[in-house]
């Protein structure tokens, strides 16, 4: 052994030389005389234990000298090594060799990061010193414990125990197969022992370290992916599908949520027609745009068409979302606004009720748009527990477009940096400008929430909801 490695004290084994309780290294230990009282051979012994502790907690390698022994390292005593070795290795070797034989080849000068290295004698062992600290364990083939004749069992056994930790295979010379298979099965690199020098085992050691990492950070990645399309699909799956067979009505819907990366947020919206054709839409927002609103807005979506399509309207419906909200919420702090309106088989003339929402905007065919009247409408959902909410007849005419609309799309600055938000006034006008363009349908959706996010000065924080219904003249113009 080099001159320039410390000498570990290694632990007692059964059935092999070495020291014992008692001894320092391979020294006897002093004694004072035959008829030393028993308080003194205690004291001595216990100086002697803390002696080997020291000296194993100096242990330090270049991969220099044997794979040593070492005791497992107490969490506090583990935590304060690494703070002061910063970036060093730590090496957990499982080598089924009771002398101790094996040497680690001696590593170039200026090889940088050292290495720490811990050794186990088998499985039990190893599975007892593997700690949060080890980096990388170093398996020998050639352990016992093979099953079924499967002679990869003891590393399979290891991976099972470390799915976080780089792995390295170390095989005889000439058993390709087996380190090959070895790579396969889930370990980062092999060694051939004859083939073993101190450069090909740091860079093998850092090689599998940053492999493993590159491994880790692959598999998040992916299943962060996985998880993204299948929220997609059901966030998808969740948006409504209007159900408008039979009517001459047009639809239009644009949808933004709030939140990064997401499809759904806390808006919702929907549209039924009856079989007496009458046509009902109903657009409304919960409070907050997090998963937990989005979820709870598919809920009341859902609870609407359900208690439409049963003949329910105006009051007794909003009475009996507001049943449901109280269930469903997590806290009596949550509530909904919700804006529904019914349009007659004729389309001339609509019903309206508004639940702490704001009012829809109508543009008759020839005439400005202009909003519905709104001083008569109730609270929101969930904040009254026996609130009413009156139905208030509109005319419409034979020719409309109406659009509903969450508070998202008013609630946007008027220019980066400014104070004034756009308020409804300044949508009406917005609108006006879009419809004097020509624009319809989709298009004056798209175009809207565009300018909306521009005057804004970027993305919009809050959710957005906009359905546009429309009948005759320029109305069927957007198809």
């Amino acid at each position: 052994m080099p001159a320039s490695v410390p000498v570990p004290v290694p632990r007692q084994r059964t059935g092999s030389t070495g020291p014992t309780e008692g001894t320092v290294g391979n020294r006897p230990a002093p004694v004072e005389s035959q008829a030393a009282t028993m308080e003194d051979q205690t004291a001595t012994a216990e100086n002697h234990r803390a002696e080997n502790h020291r000296a194993e907690d100096r242990f330090e390698v270049r991969f220099e000298g044997r794979f040593e022994d070492r005791p497992e390292i107490r969490a506090e005593d583990r935590s304060a090594a690494q703070t002061a070795k910063g970036g060093d290795l730590m090496l957990l070797v499982i080598d089924d060799d009771p002398a101790g034989s094996f040497t680690a080849p001696e590593l170039p000068e200026g090889a940088g990061t050292r290495v720490r290295i811990r050794t186990a004698r088998n499985l039990t062992e190893a599975e007892r010193l593997l700690t949060d600290d080890i980096h990388c364990i170093l398996v020998d083939l050639a352990l016992p414990g093979q099953s079924d004749g499967d002679d990869l069992a003891p590393l399979k056994r290891v991976l099972r125990l470390a799915p976080r930790h780089a792995v390295l295979a170390l095989a005889a010379e000439g058993d390709v197969e087996r380190a090959a298979a070895a790579v396969r099965v889930g370990a980062q690199d092999y060694l051939f022992r004859h083939e073993l020098d101190g450069r090909l085992l740091s860079r093998a050691i850092r090689y599998a370290v940053e492999r493993k990492r590159a491994d880790i950070a692959q598999r998040q990645l992916t299943e962060s992916r996985l998880r993204a399309e299948e929220n997609a699909r059901l966030e998808r799956g969740l948006l409504p599908t209007p159900l408008l067979q039979g009517s001459d009505l047009s639809f239009a819907a644009h949808y933004r949520p709030g939140r990064s990366r997401a499809l759904l947020g806390g808006d919702f919206y929907d549209t039924v027609r009856t079989p007496d054709g009458t046509v009902h839409a109903m657009i409304g927002d919960v409070c907050g745009h997090g998963p937990d609103e989005a979820a709870l807005g598919v809920e009341l979506r859902i609870a609407w068409r359900a208690l439409t399509l049963a003949g329910l309207s105006g009051d007794r419906l909003l009475s009996t979302l507001q049943q449901v909200l109280e269930h469903e919420r997590e806290s009596e702090e949550i509530f909904a606004t919700l804006c529904t309106v019914d349009i007659t088989p004729d389309g001339h003339q609509a019903g309206l009720c508004l639940a702490g929402h704001p009012s829809p905007l109508v543009a008759r065919h020839g005439r400005a748009a202009q909003l519905l009247p709104y001083e008569e409408g109730g609270p929101a959902l969930g904040l009254l527990p026996r609130a009413r909410w009156p139905r208030r007849q509109v005319e419409l005419g034979p020719a409309w477009n109406l659009m509903m609309y969450t508070d998202g799309l008013i609630e946007g600055r008027v220019g980066p940096g400014a104070t004034q938000r756009l308020g409804q006034e300044g949508m009406v006008e917005m609108i006006n400008g879009q419809l004097a363009r020509g624009l319809r349908g989709d298009d004056l959706l798209e175009t809207a929430v565009t300018q909306v996010r521009e005057l804004n000065g970027g993305e919009l924080t809050d959710d957005v909801a906009v359905l546009l219904l429309g009948r005759g003249g320029d109305a069927q113009e957007s198809g």
